[in-house]
């Protein structure tokens, strides 16, 4: 049962990382040929971000929660930074939609932001495995360079957040069209 949940998490991993790439490559085609490519799409994002990015740090949250508390991987000093930016969001975005508030989007990309960042360092120092950044010292932690698995020779549990954040600024991107111009 528990590496089955892991699949999924790997494979919800891989098909957000495919979404990601293909988003920039069509913002890269939109700005080169100035051409508007899926309306439709844009127009499905800018009315439901809301919800998907709920789908998404409710996912990303359940999931750093069952390596931690099922599986028993001690989270690094990084990953509680990376914690304290996904969250947050899980309850914003959630009250956000109860309460039908559209203006959240800023505040999502902004933890989503600086949540990447960190995670994308945390990932580039389990790829340096250097280990003048172990984070173990303190105790209870794990070391930051330490990798718990090694899925399709790129994919860890930084690389994870990294792509759950990632989703996150692409849907705050779209989410904040939906705010009215007197907000902005």
């Amino acid at each position: 049962m528990t590496n089955y949940f892991s699949e999924i998490l790997i494979l919800l991993t891989l098909i957000g990382d495919f979404i990601i790439i293909l988003f920039i490559i069509l913002y890269v085609y939109q700005m080169i040929k100035g051409k508007r490519l899926f309306n439709n799409i844009k127009l499905f994002l800018e009315n439901n971000y809301i919800i998907i990015s709920f789908i998404i740090s409710l996912a990303a949250t359940l999931g750093s929660l069952y390596y931690s508390e099922i599986l028993h991987y001690n989270p690094c000093k990084l990953c509680w930074y990376q914690r304290i930016f996904m969250y947050p969001q899980t309850i914003i975005f959630g009250t956000a939609y109860i309460i039908k508030d559209k203006k959240i989007a800023i505040y999502g990309m902004i933890l989503s932001i600086i949540g990447a960042f960190i995670a994308g360092f945390h990932y580039m120092l389990q790829l340096s495995n250097s280990p003048s950044f172990s984070c173990d010292a303190i105790g209870y932690s794990a070391s930051c360079t330490e990798k718990f698995f090694l899925s399709y020779y790129y994919i860890t549990i930084p690389i994870m957040a990294v792509t759950a954040f990632g989703l996150l600024i692409i849907l705050g991107l779209y989410g904040k069209n939906k705010i009215s111009p007197s907000i902005q």
